[in-house]
């Protein structure tokens, strides 16, 4: 570094132009100068659409090949907020329901439930049971993972399959088994 700039120096200077070789020169980075211009909010802001124009468009998540992780975590996130909005609405509507003449105590609910058609009964428990119970199981998985266990790719579709298994059975124990 130290002879380079010995060498520009030498370069530099008048009397030495002629005896510096031309490969001193070719070492260096020359760079333009920018120019600027004054430009109004609206010129500023059309120049920065048509640079817009021209950038690439990101492919988003059309150009990977969908996984198992995939599905169950955004699953996962549909139950949680599902589950969660299910139990504060039902919260809202049992302390509205006596001002609005509506029953929601659990005679009500077991009567009016016991009067709907098998199709029905068996629509709305896997509408209830089928979140619940996968959510819970993903949940242990979780937890699984935060001791440090099962987090290689193999482990992480080991228990990926067995949430789903368990959610199969668990949910099917609810809607028909009791």
């Amino acid at each position: 570094m130290l002879a380079r700039t010995a060498a520009l120096r030498l370069a530099t200077s008048a009397s030495a132009r002629t005896t510096v070789p031309r490969a001193v020169f070719a070492a260096t980075q020359t760079r333009s100068t920018a120019t600027t211009t004054k430009t109004t909010d609206a010129e500023a802001y059309s120049i920065l659409v048509a640079q817009r124009k021209q950038r690439p468009i990101s492919p988003h998540l059309t150009i990977y090949q969908p996984q198992l992780t995939w599905y169950m975590s955004s699953l996962n996130r549909i139950t949680g907020v599902a589950l969660a909005a299910s139990v504060y609405l039902y919260g809202i509507g049992y302390v509205i329901a006596p001002y609005a003449g509506l029953h929601l105590e659990s005679a009500s609910l077991a009567a009016g439930m016991a009067a709907l058609p098998i199709a029905a009964k068996i629509a709305i428990k896997s509408a209830i049971a089928s979140p619940f119970v996968y959510h819970a199981f993903n949940g242990v998985r979780h937890l699984t993972w935060d001791t440090a266990r099962e987090l290689s790719i193999k482990g992480v579709y080991r228990t990926g399959y067995a949430v789903i298994a368990l959610t199969t059975v668990g949910a099917g124990y609810l809607i028909f088994g009791v």
